[in-house]
């Protein structure tokens, strides 16, 4: 199939995509033993590159919040974010291809059975500055008993300092954090849904139109859950348009 020119010129104005990592969701995206990325993100962004026939480079940063605060700076071109009202100021967002669950992460010295009490205990909790999931506790009554933390790996010190007694974050994440820390565990019922997406800067009509269109059809396809279940991460995760 032959791609509009301008299209492809919006994807990749320098003649190249730009396609920024979020480090800082690990179920995304990660390291390998070489400092190299993989992940669901890099695979969903080979398969885009591969589809405009584009050259592909990536631009990682290690917080949510330094992908969507640069939207307006020309870093990069395309991104993979959860969805999001104060985001999608400046992001044009595809459909959900991902919904992961946001927990929270309760420490030994925390005496609440459940989300709803840690909630109505007023216990500080700990979260990450610009995160999706601070995002959203923000705007609801727990927000009075947030601290935020410029980092992951900051807040997980929190808690093992007692400065908190839980820590939001990914389910997935905390799960593997918990079982690192005797007597911690996740708490349920999960706080949220987290729902990724594809995005790129306001601003490129046509690429963005093409970057959903795109999306769509290969989660229709079923490619997105392949790619999911090559990671170690349930098929059933993938959000199908309908």
């Amino acid at each position: 199939m032959t791609i509009d020119i301008s299209i492809v010129k919006q994807f990749s104005p320098l003649g190249y995509m730009r396609v920024a990592l979020n480090h800082g969701n690990r179920v995304l995206v990660s390291r390998d033993k070489n400092g190299s990325a993989h992940g669901i993100s890099v695979d969903l962004a080979k398969e885009l590159a591969k589809n405009l026939n584009v050259e592909l480079k990536f631009i990682e940063y290690e917080r949510a919040i330094d992908v969507s605060s640069s939207a307006a700076k020309n870093e990069w071109d395309v991104c993979f974010l959860a969805v999001d009202p104060e985001r999608a100021k400046t992001l044009d967002f595809t459909e959900p291809y991902i919904g992961i669950e946001g927990s929270y992460l309760a420490a030994a010295h925390c005496d609440a059975k459940d989300a709803v009490a840690l909630v109505n205990s007023g216990a500080k909790i700990g979260s990450v500055e610009g995160s999706a999931y601070s995002l959203n506790l923000l705007r609801q009554p727990v927000a009075k008993n947030l601290i935020m933390y410029g980092n992951i790996h900051a807040a997980l010190d929190a808690l093992d300092a007692q400065e908190v007694v839980a820590i939001a974050g990914i389910a997935n994440a905390m799960q593997g954090e918990a079982n690192k820390r005797a007597g911690s565990r996740v708490l349920h019922p999960p706080f949220m849904e987290i729902r990724q997406a594809m995005a790129m800067p306001r601003g490129r009509q046509l690429a963005s139109a093409f970057l959903k269109q795109f999306l769509a059809d290969i989660a229709l396809k079923g490619d997105v859950g392949d790619i999911l279940e090559n990671h170690g991460v349930d098929r059933n995760a993938a959000i199908i348009p309908s």
